[in-house]
């Protein structure tokens, strides 16, 4: 998460845990008086050209409702990647920018009259690595922090992606470089939904790791505690997982939450988030850092986008963290300000059924943009661990296998699945 990258997280957490008179927002409004003035003023203002088919299967089920047809994804011809050449001198937000895309994946006619969204993302294909012994792994799929973009993981995936690791960077619905016009919902349900909908589509609803950063987290919970059968792990970064919605905005009326989303990308707001997520601000919270976390703001209908998650009320993840069944890898900036580690980190450890704990030193809430060496090390060993061996080799030998061997295998599969259940119905009926 950055608000110049994920720190817009940070805000909305802030005034979150501010609401409930928490004692990370005191602390942090003694370590920073500016910041807790200005998110005083907030709070008071807010209170006053590629294609691919995907064919739903009964291990990949469609996301979208009744849609059961084939659906062929196609990139969004519409999308341009932003330039960011002209304003930021930092080259791997340079490289990120031009790998990124727009597809049109499925979701119901209650996010979208079209029953397609248009969700950006980028592509890190896995680098074949010098070792022979090296070990494949699950791809894996970074979702980012509140109200940032894909661009947030620039640093991160170039290093997993040389570790051999299939990665991709997806934007939720409503943020990042994703749809804004002819979208009827932004809720969190709607992000979720688009969310299973990208991986249905461009990820084939294969098995998966999804990893959150911050609000991420969240989404990376909801996601998987719908999705099963694609989510087999799932890592967790410095990640907002036991509070639920948004706070007060949610009850706003309309025109006052269209104040405060206004505020929200205001410069010395988001300047001053910035700061918080860093343990070295003076070197990573620059200048650089505040244009790529705001410039998706600037766009035409953010600010409805926004208010409409906003008025959703917001993810509602803790409930359902103790439904993560899949291994999971819980990250932590050692140093983090923002989502205390000894209270969150320790919190994710209890609640979750198989996770495991690595601290990143001398890092504060964002170690995929202050640490993103060890991070990557991190995950890598974590996606190459024993959990993952038997679910890893099957999806080795369905990829090496020759196609119409596969074709035939999973039309097999689903012909047994069809005859298993005639047979279940007849004994029922003559039961």
């Amino acid at each position: 998460m950055e608000l110049t990258d994920d720190s817009q997280s940070a805000l909305v957490i802030a005034l979150d845990r501010h609401h409930s008179s928490s004692r990370f927002t005191k602390a942090t409004m003694r370590k920073n008086r500016n910041v807790g003035a200005i998110v005083a003023v907030v709070t008071a203002g807010l209170v006053a050209s590629r294609t691919s088919a995907f064919l739903p299967t009964a291990s990949s089920p469609a996301p979208w409702g009744k849609r059961t047809a084939v659906f062929m994804a196609e990139d969004d011809m519409s999308f341009s990647p932003p330039d960011t050449a002209a304003e930021i001198s930092e080259q791997a937000c340079t490289d990120a920018a031009a790998r990124m895309r727009r597809i049109n994946v499925p979701v119901s006619e209650t996010v979208s009259p079209t029953e397609t969204v248009g969700i950006s993302y980028i592509h890190w294909p896995a680098e074949k690595t010098s070792s022979a012994t090296t070990k494949k792994t699950l791809p894996l799929l970074l979702v980012h922090g509140f109200d940032s973009s894909c661009l947030e993981y620039r640093r991160l995936g170039p290093k997993l992606a040389a570790l051999g690791i299939d990665t991709y960077a997806v934007d939720l619905l409503g943020w990042g470089y994703t749809q804004l016009e002819g979208v009827n919902s932004f809720s969190a349900e709607a992000k979720v939904e688009a969310l299973q909908g990208f991986w249905s589509t461009v990820g084939k609803g294969s098995p998966v790791c999804v990893a959150g950063a911050s609000l991420g987290g969240a989404a990376a919970i909801e996601f998987g505690s719908a999705s099963p059968d694609m989510v087999k792990g799932a890592i967790f970064i410095d990640a907002q997982g036991f509070v639920d919605g948004v706070g007060p905005m949610a009850a706003l009326p309309t025109p006052l939450a269209r104040l405060g989303v206004k505020v929200l990308k205001s410069v010395p707001l988001r300047n001053s988030a910035n700061q918080m997520s860093y343990y070295k601000p003076e070197t990573f919270a620059t200048e650089d850092a505040l244009k790529v976390g705001r410039m998706h703001c600037l766009r035409d209908g953010w600010d409805d986008a926004l208010v409409s998650f906003m008025l959703s009320g917001g993810f509602s993840p803790s409930k359902k963290v103790e439904t993560i069944s899949a291994p999971s890898l819980v990250l932590w900036g050692r140093q983090d300000g923002i989502l205390d580690g000894k209270e969150f980190a320790t919190k994710f450890v209890e609640t979750l059924p198989d996770a495991e704990l690595r601290w990143i030193e001398e890092c504060g809430h964002v170690p995929h943009l202050e640490q993103p060496e060890e991070t990557a090390q991190a995950i890598a060993s974590f996606l190459r661990s024993e959990k993952f061996a038997p679910l890893v080799m099957e999806l080795v030998t369905m990829n090496n296998m020759d196609p119409s061997m596969s074709s035939k295998l999973m039309g097999g599969l689903l012909g047994a699945a069809a005859v298993a259940g005639v047979a279940t119905t007849a004994m029922s009926i003559i039961q």
